[in-house]
């Protein structure tokens, strides 16, 4: 079992992986201790990662999910081709993406202290996200719902 949960910043996938994770009793990883010094020297620096910056990044997360027989990792997952990379080496990935409300997922940004992504880089994860096709595997989840619920909803989709 091979899980990615994913979505912009602030839709709490640490969170819903973490919990979604000790539930299933597997591994979890947030995908973001993945990431090379200089992505998040980019990212805290308010600089948007281009699809260069993303692609080993994506291809470890790809790899950490295939080194393990049940995973599940957080990480953003944006785009087709990104999950694409991770299912090059995970080809029974299953993503679990959270999603709400630019307003929803803009008040829990600016409420979250300690991380490097700042609010201003939604606009341009929210403008580069691209939902997930009918022909990928996964499910889409609202946010706007409490955490228990969210985990809930993930841990059907998944069984």
């Amino acid at each position: 079992m091979h899980i990615v949960v994913m979505g912009v910043s602030g839709c709490g996938k640490s969170t819903i992986g973490h919990d979604l994770a000790a539930r299933l009793g597997i591994e979890y990883k947030d995908g973001d201790e993945l990431h090379p010094k200089e992505n998040i020297d980019k990212m805290s620096s308010g600089i948007p990662l281009t699809d260069e910056d993303r692609a080993p990044w994506l291809t470890l997360v790809g790899e950490w999910l295939h080194e393990r027989a049940d995973g599940v990792i957080a990480c953003s997952a944006l785009k087709r081709s990104y999950r694409d990379i991770i299912r090059a080496a995970a080809p029974d990935t299953f993503f679990v993406h959270l999603h709400g409300s630019y307003t929803v997922h803009l008040s829990r940004v600016t409420c979250r202290e300690g991380h490097f992504m700042p609010s201003s880089l939604l606009d341009s994860q929210m403008a580069t996200l691209e939902m997930l096709c009918d022909d990928e595997p996964g499910v889409l989840i609202d946010i706007d719902q409490p955490v228990d619920d969210i985990v809930e909803a993930a841990y059907q989709a998944v069984q």
